[in-house]
């Protein structure tokens, strides 16, 4: 993964939530938000769900992403 999403405590704790929900199907929900938001016009929050989506996928993957310190 090239890009790390930036986030904060809010977006850690949907993205918790959305997986402990929808489990694998987080991710694709994330995506309908975001897609939800963007046909409503409304670009902060689909900048916000695609965000999110893109945590989720991190969360995912059962090691350690990038540098660890």
């Amino acid at each position: 993964m090239d890009s790390y999403p930036y986030l904060d405590r809010r977006e850690v704790a949907e993205a918790a939530e959305l997986i402990r929900r929808f489990g694998e199907d987080a991710g694709c929900e994330a995506a309908a938000r975001a897609d939800r938001s963007r046909d409503l016009g409304n670009h902060i929050h689909f900048a916000r769900w695609r965000q999110i989506e893109r945590l989720v996928v991190l969360m995912s993957i059962p090691r350690a992403v990038g540098t660890v310190h």
